[in-house]
């Protein structure tokens, strides 16, 4: 009896420490971002840059989270026929995001929008400066170990005029309320 008693104690906290750790978190995330300007500007890039972001968030639910991100795709540039294009694209994000939570890893979705401004420069010389507000969408996985989590994640951004601005990174969360 005292044995069953010992294992269901044992059973209980090993199956809470493999809970979600809900409540508000913050973090960061650094990766290669992505930026490929459409031929309708009258030119084309396609670069690589290192970006990054700073995460808020929040999960009320074993299921269900909302994150608030500044992203900075860094300066992709790229050499066209001699000619040097950059591409400066930043924003803020917001997320809904849905959690599949398993024994120490959460997999997860997560949809919004991004409010972004993007400058174009063609050989230092500044040709385009636009802003808006588009759709943005990503998946990832995240290994939790109690209150921080590390987490791999794609994020992908629908900016007019850019046919392709993405952000795969790697990153950490820590929850402390």
């Amino acid at each position: 009896m005292r044995a069953l008693a010992i294992s269901a104690a044992l059973l209980l906290a090993s199956s809470a420490s493999l809970a979600a750790d809900n409540g508000i978190y913050i973090g960061g995330s650094v990766g290669k971002a992505n930026v490929d300007v459409d031929e309708d500007l009258g030119f084309e890039l396609d670069g690589d840059d290192t970006g990054f972001k700073a995460i808020v968030g929040i999960r009320p639910l074993d299921f269900l989270g909302f994150e608030l991100n500044y992203v900075d795709l860094g300066k992709p540039s790229d050499d066209v026929g001699g000619v040097d294009i950059e591409a400066d694209t930043s924003g803020i994000d917001a997320f809904a995001v849905g959690f599949l939570p398993l024994p120490l890893v959460d997999l997860f979705a997560k949809v919004g929008v991004v409010s972004w401004d993007s400058k174009i420069s063609v050989e230092g010389v500044q040709v385009a400066d636009d802003s808006g507000e588009d759709l943005a969408y990503g998946v990832g996985a995240q290994v939790r170990f109690g209150s921080i989590a590390v987490r791999a994640e794609y994020e992908r951004f629908e900016i007019d005029n850019l046919d392709d601005v993405n952000l795969i990174s790697l990153g950490f969360t820590w929850t402390f309320l």
